[in-house]
């Protein structure tokens, strides 16, 4: 199985993220996700915001909608409380959360925001944890991401397959 793709934010369109495969190869392997043979662990899309359910101070669960479907989004707030960050320095932990608040508060309905994240699964449904957001200004950018997606999944990620002609 390829690896190389494995810790990169790969480019997808909401269509091609909510068709991979989950898949575990040994308990000691974290769940990764696949799709015509590329083993993914990390996305970046692009799309408007067209759902918003926050949860202060636990989570924001939003939704991203490309034009090809719909990306459910889960960024975390509770990195003050959570046992998860209880190794990590005091002040890294603090840096993370005003990170996240701030990610939070830009996620408006109706904005094109780029996401980028861990690839995971919650009650079946495939989803990105965010770790990245930026507003997005410019109108043409979810074209340029449709053109980059098409592009990399032909010549790089081996999703689509090669025309004869």
């Amino acid at each position: 199985m390829e690896h190389s793709l494995y810790n990169t934010h790969v480019k997808l369109l909401a269509f091609d993220l909510n068709s991979l495969t989950q898949t575990s190869s040994s308990s000691s392997d974290p769940i990764s996700f696949s799709r015509n043979g590329a083993l993914l662990s990390r996305a970046e899309t692009v799309g408007t915001v067209t759902s918003r359910d926050l949860k202060p101070n636990k989570f924001l669960r939003f939704t991203i909608d490309d034009g090809t479907g719909c990306v459910s989004c889960i960024l975390w707030l509770n990195q003050l409380s959570s046992p998860y960050f209880s190794r990590r320095s005091p002040p890294d932990v603090r840096l993370i959360a005003q990170h996240a608040l701030r990610f939070a508060a830009e996620i408006k309905l109706g904005v094109v925001a780029r996401v980028r994240g861990k690839i995971t699964s919650y009650r079946g449904v495939t989803q990105i944890t965010v770790s990245d957001v930026v507003i997005e200004r410019d109108p043409n950018v979810e074209m340029l991401h449709w053109l980059d997606c098409i592009r990399l999944a032909r010549k790089v990620y081996n999703i689509i397959p090669h025309s004869n002609k």
